[in-house]
């Protein structure tokens, strides 16, 4: 999964990154990733997509899994229409392909995200990462909370839904 290192300066951007103080850090999570994005409120329709597509037993499972989890918010930038024709059962496989962009194996916390320059996603897919103006960048999204740990693994929250490039 690690292709090359960034430079330094990437690894100076990591406080960007910070989510909570180190007290809550050092506290043991307690959740799965999908009852960590179930409770915190703001990922309903990743919630809603992912039983669509058959994948929330996939991601309670061991893991350890990364997800770059959009919010309602990022979905709710796909054109008009979009979600919805994706959670007809017609369209269940082009479903699992988004989601699965969203999700690396392994856990990669942000300290080793920002010395990458790409991931492989689970669909076997390319994420192109990058640090600008001090932010993680996946594509074109942008990761806006990062570190969220969970029993099996990690997430990063992310402004866009990345849409996996065409085969």
């Amino acid at each position: 999964m690690k292709r090359l290192m960034k430079s330094l300066a990437c690894i100076t951007s990591l406080a960007a990154f910070s989510l909570a103080p180190a007290a809550a850090a050092e506290k043991a999570p307690t959740k799965d990733i999908v009852d960590t994005a179930v409770a915190a409120g703001s990922f309903k329709t990743l919630a809603t997509a992912l039983t669509a597509a058959g994948l929330v037993e996939t991601l309670k499972g061991d893991g350890p899994f990364t997800v770059f989890a959009p919010t309602d918010e990022a979905f709710a930038k796909l054109p008009e229409g979009t979600l919805e024709t994706l959670l007809k059962a017609e369209n269940k496989q082009k479903l699992i392909d988004i989601l699965t962009y969203h999700v690396v194996s392994g856990d990669v916390r942000s300290e080793a995200a920002v010395k990458l320059d790409s991931a492989t996603a689970l669909n076997k897919k390319v994420i192109k990462l990058q640090v600008k103006d001090g932010a993680l960048h996946l594509n074109e999204s942008k990761v806006t909370t990062a570190d969220v740990v969970c029993t099996n693994g990690v997430i990063h929250i992310i402004d866009a839904v990345l849409l996996p490039p065409a085969q």
